[in-house]
């Protein structure tokens, strides 16, 4: 399937979508947007790029395994939800830092787990789009 115009189009539409995940992502905990549709954002350009480059190609641009963007993600929302209990209060209170950062406003706990949700369904959707996209045979690999 992979095209030359597919693989020429590739390399100036990614860059786009993956601002766009992260302008969702960081928009999202004061209005519509968030970890999930960033994420899912992030997801659609690496998929763009395993259909017009492969699997292997694929893998080797990421960097970083799917299992360990999971694993990182869940790491990551969990610690979100810890916080509040360190700090004294319950389970996923939201615990917010006095000053401001430039463009993106208030950071707190939320953002902190909109980020592990990014993560982790980028990872998820990506293994799962990987897994099925595989044409190596099971001992080659």
């Amino acid at each position: 399937m992979s095209t030359l115009i597919l693989r020429t189009a590739v390399k100036y539409i990614i860059p786009g979508m993956f601002l766009f995940s992260l302008f969702l992502l960081f928009r999202g905990h004061n209005e519509p947007g968030g970890g999930f549709v960033g994420g899912l954002v992030a997801a659609a350009a690496i998929i763009l790029y395993t259909l017009a480059n492969g699997v292997e190609k694929a893998e080797k641009m990421l960097h970083v395994s799917p299992q360990k963007l999971i694993a990182a993600g869940l790491l990551v929302a969990l610690l979100a939800g810890i916080t509040g209990w360190i700090a004294g209060k319950e389970f996923m209170t939201g615990i917010w830092l006095d000053l401001p950062i430039p463009v993106m406003g208030k950071f707190g706990t939320p953002v902190l787990f909109d980020i592990g949700v990014y993560l982790l369904v980028t990872g998820m959707v990506v293994k799962v789009i990987f897994t099925l996209a595989d044409t190596r045979e099971e001992g080659n690999q």
